[in-house]
C-alpha cells in the first residue's frame, strides 16, 4: 500500500510549495503519488509556513487512507506528527462532542451526525472550540463527498474562507460513492459536483495543478486502464459524458479485462495454493460486498486464509487495550511506563510505540508526555479512538467490494469478471438503477489498484444471495421470494452491553475472556446457536450465544435479534414464524475491546478496568433448521 519514496515531480513541488493560505485544488490520477505529495506538504505547512499542529485539519473519506497518510507522516515528516488526520464522520462526530457535550450522539445515525456538524459549523462549532479556526485544510478524496458531507465540506471551506488556506484533492475518475445519493435524479447531479463547487465559488483566486504521473503501476499488465482516466473526469470546460459515451467506456474497459490472464477457478488446487502461499499482497475484488461474501465462504471452505474489507465506517477499539487498561490501576502513565506495559501485552499493538503514545495521548488528555487510562477506556466508550488505532490489520490476501478498496493498493488483483450492462426496458427502474457511468468508474477503480499483475476471476454463483434494503444486510434467499435462508453478519451483531457469561451464557466470564484473548484469532470459524425460544422483544427473536470451538465467547445483540426478526416475519409483525436452531458459516473478523463500567466487569470477576473483550462476526450465515429442544433432533422447514 506506501507508495515509494521519490523526487517530487515539477507538479507536485507546486503543491508543496503553495503558501499556506493558498486555495489549491489538485486532480490526481490513480497512482500518482498522492499521499506522498500530501506529507511533503504538511511538512512544508509545518516547518516552512510555522503553522502549528492544530492549525492545520486533515479529513479524508476512509480510515485506509488516513492510516496511510499517518504512517508516511510519521516516517518522514517529524515535524507534522503532531498533526491529526481523520475520516469526515470521525470528525464530525469529535465536534459534536466537544461543542455540545450534553446531548447524548450514541444513537444518532452517521448522516445525523453529519447533518448536526453542518448547523454546528455555521453557527460558529468550530472557532468555539479549544483551537479557533483552521489556518489550514487539507481534504483528500473529495470525488465521494456527496450529499451530506459534501455539504458539511462546503460549508467549513466557505465559513473560514477569509482566514483560511485549504488543498483539496481528488480523482474525478474514481467517483464510486454515488450510491449513497439514493434519489436517482439528486445522485446524477451530485456525479463530481463538489468539483464544480470549488471552481465556482473560489474561481479568482484558485490554484487548480494536475498530478498525471504513475508511481504504482511497475508494469504494463498494470497501466492498461489508466488511459481511461481523462476520459472518466470531467473538467469544467469539457463535456460531461454522456450515457452512451459512459456505456462505450465500461464496454472497452470490460474488453482490456478480458484481455487479462484468467486467473483460474477457485476449486482448483493450484489456484487456491497460489492464493495461500504467494509472496506479496493480493486483492480479490467484487462489483458489490454480495459477491465478496460469496468468495470469501469459498475461501473459508478450502482453508485459505484471508480478510474479509470491513466497511468504512466499522472502527472496533484494538484487542490490546482491555489489556492494557486491566494492567494497571494508576490514575495516569509515563510514556516509559506506558512503553513497558504495551511491551508486555498479548496481543500486542503492531504499531511503532513512539506512535502508538501520541496517538493515544490525543484522546486522554492535554498533558505531554503521559497518558491516562480512564481518558483512554471514556474514548473507546465513546468511539472516538483515532483512526489508525481503529484500523484493519494486514492481510496478505484480502477480498472486498471494489468501493471498500478505494484508496488501497496491493501488488496482484483479481477482478471478478463484471456483468455485461443491459439497459432495463422498465423505464422507472432505469431511471432508479441505471447508471453506466458509475459503473465505469468502478471498474477504472478495480483495474488501477494493482501494482504489478492484473487477473480476471469467473463471478461467483451469487443467485440466491440478495439484498435486504431495510436492514442494509445481504441474505441466502431461495427459489421463492420470500424465503429466508441465511443472513449476513455485521459489526454491531454482539452483545455490548455486559461481558459474556454474565447474562444468559452459562458460562465462567473469566475463562471466556481468557478464551477471547489466546483462543480466537481473525478468521476462526463460529456458528449461532438458539438459547430458547422465548423472544426477547415483541420485535425481536430469542437470543442466541456464539459459539467458538463450542465453547460459549458471546451473545447476539439486540440489534442482530431486531434485524433477524424483521427478516423472518418479513413484514416486522409477531407473526409466527420458525427460527433456525443454528446459523453456521460465520467467522471471527476480530475480537475487540469494549468499554462498560467498572460495576460490569466487577461482577464479572474481572476487575474494576471497566473494559471486556467480545468478538467481531463477519460473513453470510445459513441457517440450520433443526430444533435444538425437539428430542427426537427432526429439521423443522422455515414457514
Amino acid at each position: 500500500m506506501t507508495e515509494p519514496q521519490h523526487t517530487l515531480t515539477p507538479a507536485q513541488r507546486s503543491v508543496v510549495d503553495q503558501p499556506w493560505n493558498t486555495r489549491t485544488l489538485v486532480t490526481a490520477g490513480a497512482g500518482a503519488g498522492k499521499t506522498h505529495t500530501l506529507v511533503c506538504r504538511l511538512k512544508a505547512l509545518v516547518e516552512r509556513e510555522e503553522l502549528e499542529a492544530h492549525e492545520i485539519l486533515v479529513l479524508s473519506f476512509s480510515r485506509a487512507a488516513v492510516r496511510e497518510l499517518r504512517e508516511q507522516v510519521e516516517s518522514r515528516a517529524d515535524a507534522a506528527r503532531r498533526v491529526r488526520a481523520q475520516t469526515f464522520d470521525s470528525w464530525a462526530a469529535t465536534l459534536l462532542r466537544r461543542a455540545y457535550p450534553d446531548r447524548d450522539w450514541s444513537g444518532t445515525t452517521f448522516d445525523q451526525r453529519i447533518r448536526a456538524a453542518t448547523e454546528g459549523i455555521e453557527r460558529g462549532a468550530v472557532e468555539a472550540g479549544e483551537f479557533g479556526a483552521p489556518a489550514h485544510v487539507l481534504i483528500d478524496e473529495v470525488q465521494d463527498l456527496v450529499g451530506v458531507r459534501r455539504e458539511m465540506v462546503e460549508a467549513l471551506l466557505d465559513r473560514f474562507q477569509e482566514q483560511s488556506g485549504f488543498t483539496v484533492v481528488g480523482d474525478g475518475a474514481q467517483a464510486v460513492y454515488g450510491f449513497q445519493v439514493t434519489d436517482s435524479d439528486q445522485r446524477a447531479q451530485e456525479t463530481n459536483y463538489f468539483f464544480d463547487w470549488i471552481r465556482g465559488s473560489f474561481a479568482e483566486d484558485l490554484v487548480e495543478i494536475h498530478l498525471g504521473d504513475n508511481f504504482r503501476a511497475r508494469t504494463e499488465q498494470a497501466r492498461v486502464a489508466l488511459p481511461y482516466g481523462p476520459r472518466l473526469q470531467r473538467p469544467a470546460t469539457e463535456w460531461e459524458p454522456t450515457e452512451a459515451q459512459a456505456e462505450q467506456i465500461y464496454r472497452e474497459l470490460r474488453l482490456l479485462l478480458d484481455e487479462a490472464p484468467h486467473f483460474g477457478t477457485l476449486d482448483d488446487a493450484f489456484v487456491l495454493d497460489s492464493l495461500r502461499y504467494f509472496d506479496g499482497s493480493t486483492a480479490i475484488l467484487c462489483r458489490d460486498n454480495g459477491q465478496a461474501l460469496s468468495v470469501s465462504q469459498t475461501l473459508h471452505a478450502a482453508r485459505v486464509d484471508h480478510r474479509l474489507q470491513r466497511s468504512v465506517r466499522d472502527r472496533p477499539a484494538p484487542a490490546w487495550i482491555a489489556g492494557l487498561l486491566a494492567a494497571t490501576d494508576a490514575a495516569d502513565l509515563s510514556e516509559e511506563r506506558f512503553a513497558e506495559l504495551v511491551a508486555d501485552l498479548d496481543p500486542r499493538p503492531d504499531l511503532d510505540p513512539s506512535m502508538l503514545a501520541r496517538a493515544v495521548r490525543r484522546v486522554t488528555g492535554k498533558r505531554r508526555g503521559r497518558v491516562e487510562p480512564a481518558a483512554l477506556r471514556l474514548a473507546v466508550a465513546e468511539g472516538r479512538l483515532p483512526d489508525e488505532l481503529t484500523a484493519t490489520e494486514r492481510a496478505s490476501l484480502v477480498v472486498s467490494s471494489v468501493h471498500r478498496a478505494k484508496g488501497l493498493e496491493f501488488d496482484r488483483v483479481l477482478v471478478v469478471e463484471p456483468v455485461e450492462l443491459r439497459r432495463p426496458k422498465d423505464v422507472a427502474k432505469k431511471k432508479a438503477d441505471y447508471d453506466p457511468a458509475a459503473e465505469a468508474c468502478l471498474l477504472y477503480v478495480a483495474m488501477t489498484r494493482p501494482r504489478d499483475d492484473l487477473y480476471r476471476l469467473d463471478r461467483p454463483n451469487t443467485w440466491l444471495v440478495r439484498k435486504d434494503r431495510r436492514l442494509d444486510r445481504w441474505y441466502i434467499g431461495g427459489s421463492r421470494s420470500w424465503a429466508r435462508n441465511g443472513i449476513e453478519a455485521l459489526g454491531p451483531d454482539v452483545c455490548r452491553a455486559h461481558p459474556p457469561g454474565v447474562r444468559s451464557i452459562a458460562a465462567d466470564p473469566v475463562e471466556i475472556q481468557q478464551h477471547l484473548a489466546h483462543g480466537v484469532h481473525s478468521g476462526d470459524a463460529v456458528e449461532l446457536s438458539l438459547l430458547h425460544r422465548l423472544p426477547e422483544g415483541e420485535d425481536q427473536t430469542p437470543p442466541y450465544a456464539v459459539l467458538h470451538d463450542d465453547r460459549p465467547v458471546g451473545e447476539v445483540s439486540e440489534t442482530f435479534r431486531r434485524a433477524l426478526h424483521l427478516m423472518l416475519s418479513r413484514d416486522g409483525s409477531r407473526s409466527e414464524y420458525n427460527v433456525p436452531g443454528r446459523i453456521t458459516g460465520l467467522h471471527i473478523d476480530c475480537v475487540e475491546t469494549v468499554a462498560g463500567s467498572d460495576v460490569a466487569t466487577e461482577r464479572a470477576g474481572l476487575g474494576s478496568s471497566g473494559v471486556w473483550l467480545a468478538p467481531r462476526l463477519s460473513g453470510l450465515g445459513r441457517f440450520d433448521w433443526t430444533d435444538p429442544f425437539d428430542d427426537s433432533n427432526t429439521e423443522r422447514l422455515p414457514s
